[in-house]
């Protein structure tokens, strides 16, 4: 059981909490058993509230607080929590957290589960920070409450699965915040400047040092940068973006494969079809018989 301290409730919230079947019918079927939410709520102002668990729960816990502050403790270390950030708290985990006394938050919460929740956790595991500021959303709010009022009013099948995808929607809209959000940091600035001016020219043939001189920084410098952020390297990334439009001058033009070799800047269409099989499995005379047949 749950040690909890709330006086009387809190004047405007909501809570739901799905019943065992429910959630047992989620964690079955197709759609839903990769995220499903099992209880959510919004608790305004909340004061006195206070929550310790000393096995934790089930399921991962999501608390955003919109206002206010409270903290929050895992592993015996204390946390802070003020307005417009957000924590996650590991299943089966020791824990506790709470209003702070004077200024009491205002938080939305879920508890949820699934078959992809650990990577998920391990996205927001590499932000390396206890708590997350993200900026204020009206439309997250906005999510959250459709999610709500779905999970209140029906447990029919197709508006369950648009719960738990619309639910997931709304949790990644804060992990990947730097992602979904346009950056001011200007190193993202530089990979996404980059990653444009590559996409944007196709059809022309760029070496490592022909990047970093039109962006006046060295060539070691890019490519580390550019690895690091997206994964892959500045000509890997290239020829990716290469082979993926030559696949759509394949599927969608009758141009040959010495006219699209040319379209994507490769003068050697030999080379251009051992690439393409590189990347793509087969050779694009291949890749277009597949596609007609």
């Amino acid at each position: 059981m749950d040690n909890s301290t709330i006086k009387e409730g809190f004047l405007g919230q909501r809570m739901i909490v799905l019943p065992n079947e429910v959630i047992h019918r989620l964690s079955s079927k197709p759609i839903t058993r990769s995220f499903y939410v099992t209880d959510m709520g919004y608790y305004p102002k909340a004061n006195y509230h206070h929550r310790k668990r000393k096995k934790g729960v089930g399921e991962y816990i999501f608390i955003y607080c919109s206002e206010g502050e409270g903290w929050y403790d895992v592993d015996d270390e204390i946390t802070p929590v003020f307005p417009n950030q957000y924590f996650i708290i590991p299943r089966n985990t020791k824990h506790s957290y709470g209003a702070h006394k004077s200024n009491p938050w205002s938080i939305y919460w879920m508890h949820f589960n699934g078959l992809l929740v650990n990577d998920l956790i391990e996205r927001y595991r590499l932000k390396a920070k206890r708590t997350i500021a993200v900026p204020f959303e009206s439309g997250r709010i906005a999510l959250f409450d459709q999610i709500f009022k779905i999970y209140k009013s029906s447990y029919i099948e197709p508006q369950m699965e648009y719960a738990s995808i619309s639910a997931l929607n709304f949790l990644s809209s804060f992990i990947y915040d730097d992602t979904n959000n346009l950056r001011t940091d200007n190193y993202e600035n530089l990979v996404d400047s980059i990653t444009e001016f590559l996409t944007d020219n196709i059809d022309k043939s760029y070496t490592s040092e022909d990047i970093a001189l039109k962006f006046n920084y060295s060539s070691s410098y890019i490519f580390n940068l550019f690895k690091k952020k997206t994964g892959y390297s500045l000509i890997h990334f290239f020829n990716l973006k290469k082979i993926q439009k030559s696949c759509e001058y394949i599927k969608y033009t009758d141009l040959n494969i010495k006219e699209i070799s040319y379209k994507v800047g490769f003068q050697d269409p030999l080379y251009f079809s051992r690439l393409f099989k590189k990347y793509m499995g087969v050779s694009p005379k291949s890749y277009r018989t597949q596609i007609e047949n």
